[in-house]
Parts: C-alpha cells; structure tokens; sequence
C-alpha cells in the first residue's frame, strides 16, 4: 500500500544564495538530492566522492544546468590530511566555507552479532564515525576563523530503536553520531557555529543495494504510518532549513527525524 507523494525535492529557500556548502558523499542517494537542494536555493556546493566520481559529475552536471556552481572534491573522509584537503580545496574554489554536510556513511553489511569481525567492526566505525570527526575537525578552524559555520550530521532511523537484521553496528554507529553532534553544539556555540543533525528513516537509495533484500524493505514498509518508503528528497528540506539563519538561527544540538512516522520521539 502507498500513500501521496509529497515531497521537498523542488523546494528552493531564500537565504542560502551563495552560501558555500560542501557535501560528503554527494554523488548518489541523499546527498546527491541534498546537493541539488542547495543549489536550487542558490549556494555553491562543493560535491564530495570517494569513489563514485561518475556519480558526482551527473550531479553537478545537472546543477550547472540550471545555473548553479559546483566544484568536486574527492578524498577519503576517514583520514585527517583527505578531509583537511576537501575543505581547502573548498575554499580555494569558493573563497569560504558556510555549511558542512557529514552525508558520507554505509551499513557495510549486515552481520549477526556472533559473527561480527575485527575487519567489519573498524570498517563500519571508521566510515560511520571516524569520517564526522575528521571531517568537522578539518572545518572547525574555518569556521573559527569566520565566527561563523553551520554543521549538519546524518544519523539514522537505526540509531533510535537498534536497528533490524543484522544492522547492529551501523545503528550503535549512527548512534555516536547522534551524541557527537550534541557535544558538537555545546563545544562551538561560542563560535558562532550551529550543529544540528538530520535523522533519515527508511529512504530508497543505492545505500540499501545488495544490503536489504526486497522482503526486508517490504517488512520495514509496514512499519511506516504513511505506508510508503521514503525518497532520497523527502529529506531536503530539512537539510534547507538547519542551513538558513533567518528560519533556524536560534536552533542547535537538534534532531530532524524524516521517517513517515516509522519512529516517533
């Protein structure tokens, strides 16, 4: 069963023309659809990859056909000099660095708790967890430089209730991010830096190829109140909104949850 399809794919806000904004892993899924939201609204968007380079140029392709600038930064976003890179290579192109979206993240796989590995527990932690430090770090003297910056996490649905499947350590890794992102708030308020997170929930993207199999995603849609997976740009604009000071400047260390209803604080 599935409800109307509503959502913020096309949505443009006043407030963000030419703010800076680098996403991690924007070449696919909800970056991707988070990249052209912010160039809708006018920003300049920095698209980040790591592999899937192809992926990032349709995205800016696709954004320069409607006028907007796009520069694309690649690196590993687990390691300190490839993030310090990316926000050079930033405001190289573009002279600052305004809004820092930590998008950049995978389930890995799905492992049994008996059976997780040394190898798959580093894995998961690392581009889960490891790659929001680095990377907040790599843009925090920028931002201090400024007096001003803007952070916006993505954790997941997962870190809520556990997650389902095998999904232990993925959702225990979106979980750091959900406290991280508090600490963030209250260490680099006196900055001028807001820190804020979106909470996605069950999104229909690349991140479930070859991870969830059509019962499980089937299973997860029942659980949804309004009975239908969500799209990578039902999340924009949530994202639009913790970026602009005039609608969201008083808010910090807070969580958007985009789930149908699928988890409700």
């Amino acid at each position: 069963m599935t409800g109307p399809k509503q959502n913020g794919g096309d949505a443009a806000v006043a407030g963000l023309k030419d703010k800076v904004v680098l996403i991690t892993g924007a070449g696919s899924g909800i970056g991707a659809a988070v990249a052209k939201g912010f160039a809708r609204s006018g920003a300049k968007v920095a698209i980040h990859y790591r592999t899937n380079r192809q992926g990032a140029e349709e995205i800016a392709k696709a954004i320069h056909d409607i006028g907007g600038q796009t520069t694309l930064v690649s690196g590993d976003m687990r390691s300190a000099d490839q993030t310090r890179e990316a926000v050079k290579k930033t405001v190289q192109a573009f002279g600052r660095l305004d809004v820092l979206v930590n998008n950049a993240g995978a389930m890995v796989k799905r492992v049994a708790p008996a059976d997780v590995t040394d190898e798959v527990f580093d894995e998961v932690i690392d581009v889960n967890c490891r790659s929001v430090v680095m990377m907040s770090k790599a843009a925090i003297p920028v931002f201090k430089e400024q007096k001003s910056g803007n952070i916006i996490n993505v954790s997941s649905v997962a870190a809520r209730f556990g997650g389902v499947g095998g999904a232990g350590l993925y959702a225990s890794s979106k979980g750091f991010v959900l406290t991280y992102t508090r600490n963030l708030a209250r260490e680099l308020a006196a900055d001028g830096v807001r820190v804020n997170q979106v909470v996605p929930g069950l999104i229909s993207t690349p991140f479930h190829d070859g991870i969830t199999s059509p019962e499980q995603m089937k299973q997860l849609e029942s659980m949804i109140p309004l009975r239908r997976v969500g799209q990578a740009e039902d999340c924009v604009g949530a994202f639009l909104f913790l970026a602009t000071d005039a609608l969201s400047g008083y808010v910090t260390g807070q969580s958007i949850d985009v789930n149908g209803g699928q988890f409700m604080v």
